[in-house]
């Protein structure tokens, strides 16, 4: 499993496959070709073979893949195409509610990021989380909004929304995975709410948050990182650390071993 923080990957539509340079040039800390809802039913074909035309013309770049779902008649290909190229670093899952299908997936031998999209999804979590090769989950809200029949900018959709980040990040958490992405922001033009919600998600414990344009790269990345001021309260702590006590004050706050954890982790992220 790999310990390379995620904090804003870029998803690339497919049949847009001259995108992918561009994205992979970004400050983008992964780029996520997609397969799936960017691509029209009748353009399945056409995304996998634009796909694969830059994997094999471009061996040392490397890219995630999000497949289409189990139900779409679309897998099989998918999965044969992330077969064969190397340079394809992990596999984007939609709508994970199945362990079965999410072993299928994993024995490519490939990283699998799952996207908690459904309520099905959201009680399978305790198993689906501890399949062999799952990596990290991404939670995709505007899908789980629709499937649990809530409209998502209300007080009552952003609660019931909640309750599924909740369920996402203690069974990520539980199950020694990575700290999940938050969900897409489609208002790729309002940097002061995206970096509102961006700063929430991270405030949980999401460990980063999935970009549609790369106008929204640095606006996540600030959001993720740790502030000036929390760099120096960190730096504090480790410095106080240094006098070798088990429990000491900085700030006028005791520290002790777990908030020591937390300043080594603030500075690791800055």
């Amino acid at each position: 499993m790999s310990d390379k923080p995620i904090r804003c990957p870029l998803f690339v539509p497919a049949t847009s496959a001259a995108l992918i340079p561009k994205a992979l040039a970004s400050a983008a800390d992964a780029v996520i070709v997609d397969l799936e809802d960017a691509v029209a039913i009748d353009r399945k074909d056409e995304a996998r073979d634009a796909l694969a035309c830059f994997l094999s013309a471009n061996p040392g770049q490397q890219v995630h893949v999000r497949i289409n779902t189990p139900t779409s008649g679309e897998l099989d290909a998918d999965l044969e195409l992330c077969r064969q190229h190397a340079n394809i670093a992990g596999i984007m899952a939609p709508k994970a509610e199945s362990r079965g299908s999410l072993e299928r997936i994993a024995s490519l031998g490939k990283p699998v990021w799952p996207l908690l999209e459904t309520p099905a999804g959201m009680l399978a979590l305790a198993d689906l989380t501890r399949v062999r090769g799952v990596e990290r989950y991404s939670f995709g809200a505007l899908d789980f909004a629709f499937e649990a029949g809530v409209t998502p900018d209300s007080d009552g959709g952003r609660a019931v929304l909640d309750h599924a980040r909740h369920h996402l990040l203690i069974h990520s958490h539980a199950a020694g995975l990575m700290p999940p992405l938050e969900s897409v922001f489609p208002d790729f033009s309002n940097t002061e709410r995206l970096f509102t919600i961006a700063r929430r998600a991270s405030d949980m414990g999401f460990g980063g948050m999935m970009c549609i344009h790369p106008a929204q790269i640095a606006t996540v990345q600030k959001a993720f990182s740790p502030s000036e001021d929390e760099i120096g309260w960190a730096q504090r702590v480790m410095d106080a650390s240094r006098r070798g006590e088990a429990a000491f004050q900085v700030d006028g706050q005791m520290v002790d071993a777990p908030v020591l954890a937390r300043a080594r982790r603030i500075l690791a992220l800055s």
